[in-house]
């Protein structure tokens, strides 16, 4: 008896240590091998499905082949998570898009690297997945002084390894989140003439160029004495300076190269602004001092007087000794030439405001040359004079042809959305209001808001010929917080391209 009872304890104590061995061994079974990576394949069909030695981060899915990479918990790419289906996965393949990656924050000892992890543990392979080469497009002021910040613009400015400005070594920078600056101290410059950048991406050479551009001028038509400034950028180191073919011998260049100011001397002939620096030279498309090109309105005796004689504002001189008839003379406005068209008006209601009652109205002119009708609509602009002696603020400047419902509309008061703040003129300048700002009205934003015209006989229909109206509107849901008083003239049409 006590035979058979040992007997049958042994047996179950070899059970039990037989179960032991074996159970482990059923786990390890159930949750299987740790992954492992062979290599990462292009996701698209074949003959592009090619195996990638490095990529680029741009959100590309690709196929991590390798071993046991079905049961994924997590993926990361440069030690960025990746989100993933698994759905997409088998065990010898696994489909991902990589993240965003924002390669100026993350921790680069995992640069260059994708860990994989699944219940079985974790693999890391070794991949150089990471930043394009550097692309420098320009800098912001080649003219800074030794120790202002200078900023480089362009893509992929991270992971910077080296820079040199001028032949001189940069030991401190900083780039942005995105890549797209990287900022530092000007140092004393020296004769090299190139940025040579290094990042884990490659190498780029930028040449330091200041080839001077003009964007645009106060006042194009100003009086002899008036204060001008030709607006632009690199506007320093001026070898000569012309004005309509007259020289300007006495100027003074802003610090950063944007504007050079000057007093407007007598000048008989039109022309265009152009400007040699030691870098290259810059010349207007159009011409200065022109009171016939393109001319739909100069509001004088003669061909181009172009007033309609309707809308709203007053034919007006700036002499008083000239008035009457349909003569108006304010002392505010400040002699442009003989005469002008005024616009005065009270505070504006909400919607408040008109082409037919609140504008300066243009009778019928060839807006667009006949033969450039096919051109471009960015390659010109519409421009005039206006002077604005008060706070003006609230209401919108439109222009509208009578031949469509597309508008331009001007509102320098509006700084950003939800902001504004009044503006007014130092004596008259020179607005320009480029064809690609016609817009059309959107039925949710208001007119002037919807999309860009295409071509010009969408806005001035076949022929291009057709009238202007200039006018004032509040499309605001409030009275406007100041009225309108303002001056204008030369209203025309150049080529600014």
């Amino acid at each position: 008896m006590s035979n058979i009872f040992y007997n049958r304890i042994h047996c179950l104590f070899l059970l039990f240590v037989a179960t032991a061995f074996i159970l482990p061994a059923c786990r390890k079974d159930t949750s299987g091998a740790p992954p492992a990576i062979s290599s990462v394949r292009n996701y698209a069909a074949s003959p592009n499905d090619t195996i990638y030695q490095s990529l680029e981060a741009r959100g590309q899915w690709v196929v991590i082949t390798g071993q046991n990479l079905q049961n994924a918990l997590e993926i990361k790419f440069n030690g960025v998570p990746a989100t993933f289906n698994t759905a997409l996965f088998a065990p010898n393949s696994a489909v991902v898009q990589i993240p965003a990656i924002l390669f100026s924050t993350i921790d680069t000892s995992k640069l260059y690297t994708i860990e994989y992890t699944t219940v079985a543990g974790t693999t890391t392979f070794a991949f150089k997945l990471g930043p394009g080469a550097p692309v420098i497009m320009a800098i912001s002021n080649v003219f800074a002084n030794p120790g202002d910040s200078v900023f480089l613009y362009g893509t992929d400015l991270v992971l910077v390894q080296s820079l040199s400005y001028a032949g001189t070594t940069i030991p401190s920078f900083v780039s942005d989140l995105y890549g797209t600056s990287l900022g530092f101290l000007m140092p004393a410059q020296t004769p090299t003439d190139q940025v040579l950048l290094t990042t884990k991406g490659g190498s780029v050479a930028f040449k330091i160029v200041a080839t001077p551009t003009i964007s645009g001028v106060s006042n194009e038509n100003a009086p002899e004495g008036d204060s001008v400034y030709v607006y632009g950028t690199y506007l320093k180191s001026i070898q000569s300076f012309s004005f309509a073919g007259t020289a300007i011998t006495s100027y003074v260049s802003s610090s950063d190269g944007s504007s050079v100011g000057f007093k407007m001397p007598s000048i008989s002939a039109s022309g265009p602004v152009s400007i040699i620096t030691s870098f290259g030279t810059a010349t207007t498309t159009f011409n200065v001092n022109d009171f016939t090109t393109g001319m739909l309105g100069n509001f004088e005796w003669g061909d181009k007087f172009g007033y309609a004689w309707w809308g709203g504002a007053s034919l007006s001189v700036c002499d008083p000794g000239s008035t009457g008839g349909w003569m108006f003379y304010d002392a505010a406005f400040p002699c442009n030439s003989g005469m002008f068209l005024s616009l005065i008006r009270s505070p504006f209601a909400s919607g408040a405001g008109s082409p037919n009652d609140d504008a300066v109205r243009l009778s019928e002119a060839q807006v667009i040359p006949t033969a450039n009708l096919a051109d471009p609509v960015s390659n010109w602009a519409l421009k005039f004079e206006v002077c604005i002696p008060v706070d003006w603020q609230g209401a919108s400047l439109n222009i509208k042809f009578s031949s469509s419902n597309n508008i331009a509309r001007w509102e320098p008061w509006q700084i950003s959305p939800g902001t504004t703040a009044p503006v007014k003129t130092k004596g008259w300048a020179t607005v320009t209001i480029p064809f690609s700002a016609f817009r059309a009205p959107d039925p949710a934003l208001g007119e002037g808001k919807g999309a860009t015209i295409k071509n010009f006989t969408d806005l001035l229909g076949a022929s291009g010929k057709t009238e202007t109206a200039i006018y004032i509107k509040n499309y605001g849901t409030a009275t406007t917080a100041t009225g309108f008083k303002a001056a204008f003239d030369n209203v025309r049409v150049v080529r600014i391209k």
